[in-house]
């Protein structure tokens, strides 16, 4: 079993950024492909960006390419999600996410999840 706490959710401007972490549990942390996903209010979840087990390889929806960053920092058992030039369509609620195999989405190939963290992104 692995916990994940998320942090740094907030309120921002249109415009603005943010950085949410998400710190996991446990001491194989290196193991484990990490992805970031969200849940608006009456929607399904989204993918939002994940990132391999070495870091050396990222994977991001097209609505956040370019603005999003995933990071993480396998010393500190910690993945970092980037945001710039946020939107009023960002304003979710943000889960990281761990797994251990790839699906037939990055949602599939997830295990588990974090409560999640809410970022509201006002106009």
């Amino acid at each position: 079993q692995v916990q994940l706490v998320e942090s740094g959710g907030g309120l921002v401007q249109a415009g603005g950024s943010l950085t949410l972490s998400c710190a996991a549990s446990g001491r194989t942390f290196s193991r484990y492909r990490m992805g970031w996903f969200r849940q608006a209010p009456g929607k399904e979840r989204e993918f939002v960006a994940a990132i391999s087990r070495s870091g050396g390889n990222t994977y991001y929806a097209d609505s956040v390419k370019g603005r999003f960053t995933i990071s993480r920092d396998n010393a500190k058992n910690t993945v970092h999600l980037q945001m710039n030039s946020l939107k009023p369509e960002d304003t979710a609620v943000y889960h990281c996410a761990a797994g251990t195999a790839w699906g037939i989405s990055f949602m599939d190939g997830m295990d588990y999840w974090g409560k999640g963290a809410l970022v509201t992104v006002s106009s």
